[in-house]
């Protein structure tokens, strides 16, 4: 997180799904959420949680924004009474349109490859499946890397980008140096 911070990021997640290498508890989100500073959003990543435990995390953790990666449906997602943003599982017979417009609460879409479980699978999905007038703001997902975000930022002019595993030295393992290169190259390409 820190390495983030120091980069300049604009935002930075906590993920709250258990099976996820990259999954901190309560008491660790509370800490580092702390440590970050007024102006960077604090995002909490959910996966198919019940809304208990979304309930006790809000209560002990102040988060800013919630970010839903499962099967949750608009009205799941407005029940906690914060701002949030869907994730979207792209492949090619998804209606991205559709899908944008079945959650009309939502502050953005997340566009992110499909793969077999959920999260940090590290692979691109093909761009060409972003239609054109998403009722949502674009945020892309899926393997962004320093060596190809400048490339998604340019060409598609998404409202933000979400980077996870293409910033780890190992699943995991955050590496700075990948992190400041990021960042760098995301600002490049959208100055």
């Amino acid at each position: 997180m820190d390495a983030a911070l120091a980069a300049g990021a604009d935002a930075v997640g906590l993920v709250f799904y258990s099976p996820s290498p990259r999954a901190v508890t309560s008491d660790l989100a509370r800490s580092l959420v702390q440590r970050i500073p007024p102006f960077v959003t604090r995002v909490g990543l959910f996966v198919n949680e019940t809304p208990l435990r979304i309930n006790a995390i809000l209560d002990e953790v102040e988060l800013d924004l919630l970010q839903f990666h499962g099967d949750e449906t608009d009205a799941y997602c407005r029940q906690f009474g914060r701002p949030f943003i869907k994730a979207a599982r792209v492949r090619p017979e998804l209606d991205l349109v559709e899908f944008a417009r079945s959650f009309p609460a939502a502050r953005a879409l997340l566009l992110d490859a499909y793969v077999e479980g959920y999260g940090g699978g590290g692979k691109t999905f093909d761009w060409t499946l972003i239609p054109p007038g998403l009722p949502l703001p674009l945020i892309l997902s899926g393997g962004l890397q320093p060596e190809n975000v400048a490339d998604a930022v340019r060409g598609l002019r998404p409202w933000a980008v979400d980077v996870s595993s293409g910033v780890e030295s190992a699943k995991g393992i955050k590496d700075a140096a990948r992190i400041a290169a990021f960042v760098a190259a995301v600002k490049d390409a959208d100055a």
